[in-house]
């Protein structure tokens, strides 16, 4: 793909979706980094639904440790994987008071070594909090790189690599949004809506369909 496709691509997606941003419910850093660890193997919307009863109570990192593991549970117990999930949130709540001066880390290395902090949450903190240039490849953007050929890979970090690359610079910081919810409400896994699809026609993607 051609670097003026790219960039016609990433035109039309900015104007299908003017305000491009996590649906996930957030006021602070804090509140961001604790949403996105609950995130994992959940949707925004459980998340938002458990985070709506948390943060009104607790939300920050005292608070929230002073709540304990148990304390915490009930009220996250209606998201997958709640038990691991409360017990690395205790743990990085712990460490950001004690290492970090209860603040989050605008850093890839220090939120790394935060418990239940991987590459890709690191990278939503990083970009949606910080608006540092990152990529953070979940299920729907793997899929719409992959479908659009924007920057196949065989693994997400082949694709967050591409995209680094090739996204045009003016549209770094909102890409990693604009094709989430592109892949989200457009170009979905079982049955693309590839009749409402604002980049139909420069997609590359072998079995679109009308």
């Amino acid at each position: 793909m051609n670097k003026a496709k790219r960039l016609e691509i990433f035109q039309r997606l900015s104007e299908a979706i003017p305000e491009p941003e996590t649906e996930l419910n957030y006021s602070t850093p804090f509140e961001l980094l604790i949403a996105v660890i609950l995130s994992a193997q959940a949707t925004d919307k459980g998340v938002n639904l458990a985070t709506d009863k948390l943060f009104p109570v607790a939300n920050t990192p005292e608070a929230i440790f002073a709540l304990g593991v148990d304390g915490l549970k009930e009220y996250i117990k209606t998201i997958g994987l709640f038990n691991t999930k409360a017990a690395n949130v205790i743990k990085t709540c712990q460490q950001l008071i004690e290492r970090h001066n209860s603040e989050v880390p605008d850093n890839r290395a220090d939120l790394e070594a935060l418990p239940g902090v991987g590459r890709k949450t690191a990278n939503v903190v990083l970009n949606t909090a910080f608006g540092q240039p990152t990529m953070a490849v979940d299920t729907h953007i793997f899929r719409v790189s992959n479908r659009t050929k924007i920057a196949p890979g065989k693994n997400v970090l082949e694709v967050e690599k591409k995209l680094l690359k090739n996204v045009p610079k003016e549209y770094i910081i909102p890409a990693h949004h604009l094709l989430i919810l592109h892949g989200r409400y457009t170009c979905v896994a079982r049955k693309p809506r590839c009749g409402a699809c604002c980049i139909y026609d420069l997609c590359e993607f072998k079995e679109k369909t009308a």
